[in-house]
């Protein structure tokens, strides 16, 4: 009997948010050639939660990031992915450590999760 490997898993990145700061990292998807190609996301949505656990039912306040509500903006032919969390939500952050992941739609409905990882609050002494 054949067996096959799947080689798309997703990617693996812990995260530090600063408290009372603006979040913003920007990432780009490319594929895995050398020198690496961005993928284009024109067409597509996306959403990021993050939960206290994963097996959570509610993500944590100020914590659901998506293309729609303004928290994700994707940069089409570049293949940029730009979170956005205001410095008013990390400020009311209160979790020590939490899991998350980023997913992209799309214009087919097709789901892929592209990252996954800890999210660590670092608290802010500045208030």
């Amino acid at each position: 009997m054949a067996t096959a490997k799947l080689e798309a898993q997703a990617g693996k990145l812990n995260i530090v948010i600063e408290q009372g700061t603006t979040f913003n990292p920007v990432l780009t998807y490319t594929d895995n050639s050398v020198p690496a190609v961005p993928i284009d996301l024109t067409g597509y949505t996306a959403r990021m939660q993050i939960r206290l656990k994963q097996t959570d039912v509610a993500f944590i306040v100020g914590g659901e990031l998506t293309t729609l509500n303004g928290g994700i903006t994707l940069g089409g032919v570049a293949g940029t992915i730009a979170l956005l969390i205001t410095d008013t939500v990390t400020t009311a952050f209160t979790f020590v450590s939490a899991v998350y992941d980023l997913e992209l739609i799309d214009a087919g409905g097709i789901v892929i999760r592209l990252i996954t990882g800890t999210v660590t609050l670092s608290t802010e002494t500045t208030r």
